[in-house]
């Protein structure tokens, strides 16, 4: 390849790199609550791009579950988890008002996976074998559903997508700068994650277990049970993880910082208690 024809590529690639990075802004997708988190997140993709884009996906997911007989099989286990859904969305305006306009939607899947997740704009799943494996509590559940439901509020997904967009352009343009080819990109990508993608994913989740726990509290339920929920988490996962690989938090960090911002929020549940 020429030189010219490297500069004319290199040109290309470092406008649209300046493009994506320019179009970025840093937001408050969240008020902070009693816990604080007001950590500002720059974004260079369009809520409705993600949002629409997960609202597909989980239609054909159901879609899925459901020609398989595995969508909603349970109706108490389904009232049990829609309950505990409801009162704490209900607690969403407290992080961001306009979530509770949301098309909220739950379902419970039938699988072996302990597992429940949030899609941007409020699309909830919970695989039964996070109830039954875990003989989960209701506090528990609402652990765990406000841990998910706190991603979708803070909008890590769509945080994490813009990253990986600016990311890859910088990659592109350095790697045609330097001449260094396929492998250095590919060298440069796991860099980048080593040093800037795995560190932010272990303080999405620390956002949302701040988040969750006060959503829970605030509905009612004995935020307390976080704690409780890792634990048994941990139990059912095997061994620790090794924690600069890993996108969550250490075990003992992660029930540290539960320990701390769950006794934070408990006059929130003592409030909540007394007006039920």
């Amino acid at each position: 390849m020429n030189l010219n024809v490297k500069r004319a590529i290199f040109k290309h690639l470092l406008l649209a790199a300046s493009v994506l990075a320019l179009a970025s802004c840093k937001v408050q997708t969240t008020q902070g609550g009693v816990v604080g988190v007001d950590r500002q997140q720059r974004m260079a993709i369009s809520a409705e791009s993600i949002e629409q884009t997960s609202a597909k996906e989980y239609t054909q997911l159901i879609a899925e579950e459901r020609q398989k007989g595995a969508l909603n099989r349970n109706p108490a286990q389904v009232n049990r988890v829609r309950m505990i859904t409801s009162r704490l969305i209900r607690e969403v305006p407290t992080f961001r008002p306009d979530a509770q306009r949301w098309n909220w939607e739950t379902n419970v899947l039938t699988s072996t996976e302990v597992n429940a997740w949030c899609m941007p704009g409020g699309k909830i799943a919970v695989y039964t074998g996070l109830i039954e494996k875990l003989q989960i509590t209701d506090d528990e559940l609402a652990a765990v559903l406000g841990h998910e439901v706190a991603h979708a509020l803070r909008e890590h997904a769509r945080e994490r997508a813009s990253e990986q967009a600016i990311a890859s352009s910088l990659i592109s343009v350095g790697s045609a700068l330097l001449g260094i080819g396929d492998l250095g990109q590919k060298g440069a990508a796991y860099a980048y994650m080593g040093l800037v993608g795995l560190p932010n994913s272990r303080t999405h989740e620390t956002e949302a277990d701040r988040i969750g726990v006060e959503l829970a509290a605030r509905a009612g339920y004995d935020p307390r049970a976080a704690i409780t929920l890792w634990q048994k988490m941990g139990q059912v996962g095997g061994g620790p993880t090794v924690k600069f690989l890993s996108t969550h938090p250490s075990r003992e960090d992660r029930l540290s910082d539960l320990s701390v911002y769950s006794q934070r929020v408990m006059p929130l549940y003592e409030q909540a208690r007394k007006r039920r």
